[in-house]
């Protein structure tokens, strides 16, 4: 079982690590983006069954709440940030997936 201030340091690692994740996006850079995401997801699952059942009352849960919104509100941007991009992938794919059919149906030109 993890202590609060155990928790909040892992809360705020990764409030940290969707910063940089931000910044990242912003620079188009999503293979940067991916490689800190995975780290945490790390962080969930060392979370996921070590805090306290017992909820976190003032000044901790005050902070915990803080980084949960600033964690929040990162990822809203980052998927604003990756959703034309992510049209473009799939327009892309499924231009690709007409091309290959046509092929198919038709042959080489």
């Amino acid at each position: 079982m993890m202590t609060n201030q155990e928790v909040l340091s892992v809360y705020a690692d990764m409030a940290s690590l969707t910063e940089q994740m931000l910044a990242h996006a912003m620079r188009g850079e999503w293979d940067e983006l991916v490689v800190l995401e995975q780290r945490c997801a790390s962080h969930v699952r060392t979370l996921q069954g070590q805090e306290d059942p017992r909820p976190m009352q003032g000044a901790e849960r005050e902070r915990k709440v803080e980084l949960i919104r600033q964690m929040l509100n990162a990822d809203r941007q980052i998927r604003d940030l990756a959703m034309p991009w992510m049209a473009q992938l799939s327009a892309l794919i499924n231009s690709t997936g007409t091309e290959r059919r046509l092929v198919n149906a038709y042959g080489s030109v």
